[in-house]
């Protein structure tokens, strides 16, 4: 009997054969024909750095850090105050007051005072200040570099997800052609109406699945725009740039790298040196302190620089050494207290190095490999493409069955597919590796 022309069965195969068409832009994606705006990852993330909580809230403990230090510092410096005060007591007749604790019945002071306090727990505590604030750049800077690997994560998982509905919408359109084919051949005569009936399996399928890639899009859409937008939106498009593979750095750079600019060991470091002035700070409190008093100004019965033939102007210092004695054991109490968060902090600060060290290495060998497989996913996708083109044409000359065809089919989608999450396995791991070294 008398076969269809070569220009049907070449139509299954036609998306399959054009490699452009994993790039193409589906008529049927949720993405409008005239997007307002086209985002790109360096948009996404400077956006995600302006609106995001977590990331505002490091920044602001960072800032909140710094101005504990510039506090902590003030202290060590000498403050000047100016009093202003009058004094009434009552008289009983004569020039002493009825309190003998007081001068005169008037009296009028107004004096300057330098006031400053020497003790090593100030000096102590000014340490920990700078390792406090060291630690909050440090925790800003985690906060940093997990904002970007969130960010990335987010924007390639649109890319693949509108990939996926281009995949899908080229499978749908391919299971059309063929449910038409086996259709025709029915008709005459060529093959059996099981065959179209597995057709029609085949397109009910590649339909749902075509639904089902539009809501993964749409929902990665959503979910990117949390992240970035200042207000909710889907009205954009993001910058296709998943086929792009920088190459990796070597092992050795990206060693060096991660133990100058890991954030992670700097916080942990940080994390230690406020803990040891914490000790110097609470074993300070045994020691005695010096605070110094010097006042200028008067303190007389006029309020007058002259007054009764005398200058009232003058000068007063006073020294006071203070010397603790007894504390019912709060003192040894908080020595014991920082003791302990100093053995804590020097843990983490080991678990940190480890951890670094193995993140290095996990991280490293992840993205070895996602690199790696790129090559042979993109020939799984050309040989799928060239074996759905042989079997149909094995079909169209009656050497091949049906259940070939939805095979060679399902498989191509499934090459195309896994080409996509090979793209976006690769991105991911790049980008937590880079979290490590700091370079994006």
């Amino acid at each position: 009997m008398k076969r269809l022309g070569m220009a049907t069965i070449l139509a299954i195969s036609s998306f399959a054969m054009n490699p452009s068409r994993l790039h193409a832009q589906p008529s049927s994606a949720p993405i409008p024909a005239t997007a307002p705006a086209s985002l790109t990852l360096d948009q996404a993330l400077q956006m995600a750095r302006d609106n995001n909580v977590q990331f505002r809230v490091a920044q602001a403990n960072a800032a909140l850090a710094k101005e504990d230090r510039v506090q902590a510092r003030a202290v060590l410096l000498p403050g000047v105050t100016y009093n202003n005060q009058f004094l009434y007591t009552q008289g009983n007749g004569t020039a002493v007051p009825r309190f003998i604790a007081n001068n005169t019945v008037h009296e009028y002071v107004s004096q300057g005072n330098a006031h400053q306090v020497l003790s090593l727990g100030q000096f102590a505590d000014y340490r920990k200040a700078n390792a406090m604030s060291a630690l909050a750049r440090a925790n800003a800077e985690v906060a940093a570099r997990g904002l970007v690997v969130t960010v990335v994560q987010s924007y390639y998982s649109v890319l693949s997800a509108q990939r996926k509905h281009v995949n899908a919408v080229t499978a749908a359109e391919e299971s059309s052609q063929f449910l038409k084919l086996s259709q025709n051949l029915e008709r005459a005569g060529e093959v059996a109406h099981s065959d179209v009936l597995k057709a029609q399996l085949q397109f009910n399928e590649k339909n749902r699945d075509l639904k089902d890639s539009e809501l993964e899009f749409m929902t990665s859409l959503l979910e990117l725009s949390v992240l970035t937008m200042p207000a909710l939106a889907t009205d954009f498009t993001v910058a296709d740039d998943l086929d792009a593979t920088p190459a990796l750095p070597e092992l050795a750079a990206v060693r060096a790298a991660a133990a100058e600019k890991n954030p992670d060991l700097q916080a942990a470091l940080a994390a230690v040196q406020a803990s040891q002035s914490e000790v110097s700070s609470a074993r300070a409190a045994h020691l005695p302190s010096l605070a110094v008093d010097y006042f200028y100004g008067i303190d007389a019965s006029h309020f007058a620089v002259q007054g009764q033939g005398t200058r009232n102007l003058g000068y007063a210092a006073v020294a006071t050494l203070n010397i603790p004695v007894f504390s019912w054991g709060a003192t040894q109490s908080k020595v014991r207290q920082s003791l302990i968060r100093e053995d804590q902090a020097k843990l983490q600060l080991t678990s940190a190095q480890k951890q670094i060290l193995a993140s290095i290495d996990q991280f490293y060998g992840e993205a070895t490999v996602g690199s790696s497989v790129l090559a042979t996913l993109r020939d799984s996708v050309s040989i799928a493409t060239e074996s759905l083109r042989l079997i149909g044409l094995r079909y169209q000359a009656g050497e091949s069955t049906v259940l070939e065809v939805v095979d060679a089919q399902n498989t191509l989608n499934t090459a195309r597919n896994a080409y996509v999450d090979g793209c976006l396995r690769y991105k991911i791991a790049l980008a937590n590796l880079q979290t490590l070294t700091g370079t994006f």
